[in-house]
């Protein structure tokens, strides 16, 4: 897996203080998409096992809140296991909230039998495509009207 660009203490990409990681991978190639260099997998940087445990010390901080992850698609077939194995551990390790970015909706997501397993690891869900049509600059931490940002733990 590759990543476009990582950021630690990011305010912008969910509720308080967050790490926020952008893989590299998109298969949905959205109409007005404002990270379109992020669609290629070998895009960025390789993703390691060092910088991986860089990103859990990080979160181990009291001063962050959470993990966003985004992209690019984090649900792309071939980056989905390492994010969901990034998000275990962010979990499991950290205890802090995991917020997720991907242009499946909800049910899209529960449908698919491997993929929706990430939905026991993330408290938030921001889905659907980005729609260059419905796109407004007012929402917060969703690019177009019919995306939906959604309280895992309260739907499931």
């Amino acid at each position: 897996m590759n990543y476009m660009q990582y950021i630690n203490g990011d305010d912008a990409n969910g509720r308080g203080m967050r790490c926020t990681l952008f893989v590299s991978g998109c298969e949905m190639a959205c109409v007005g998409c404002h990270n379109k260099e992020s669609w290629k997998l070998t895009a960025g940087s390789l993703y390691t096992k060092e910088f991986e445990d860089q990103i859990i010390e990080d979160l181990k901080s009291p001063f962050i809140e959470g993990f966003s992850v985004s992209g690019g698609h984090p649900l792309h077939p071939k980056v989905f296991l390492e994010v969901l194995k990034l998000c275990k551990r962010v979990k499991i390790e950290t205890g802090k909230s995991v917020w997720l970015w991907t242009g499946l909706t909800l049910e899209e997501l529960q449908a698919d039998k491997t993929r929706c397993k990430i939905l026991n690891w993330t408290e938030v869900l921001i889905d659907g495509k980005f729609v260059q049509e419905l796109k407004d600059a007012s929402l917060k931490w969703k690019g177009s009207s019919n995306q939906r940002v959604i309280n895992v733990k309260e739907v499931l």
